[in-house]
């Protein structure tokens, strides 16, 4: 059975991109404790269609059913 787990993560917003280096910091720690990146959603998102905050979706094998 899998596990699923969700981080938020802001992002700063320049004048033509949207920036963070907070992501890899994140999976990288999530990764030492079991986890595996298994993608991101969106979770606000503002005028013009920019991402102000972004879902990191992590998932591991627990124990239990199938």
């Amino acid at each position: 059975m899998l596990e699923y787990a969700f981080e938020t993560v802001a992002a700063s917003r320049g004048v033509f991109s949207v920036k963070t280096q907070e992501h890899r910091e994140i999976i990288q720690r999530r990764a030492k404790q079991g986890w595996r990146f298994a993608g991101w959603i969106p979770a606000v998102q503002k005028g013009y269609g920019y991402l102000a905050e972004l879902d990191l979706i992590f998932e591991r094998e627990t124990e239990g059913e199938t």
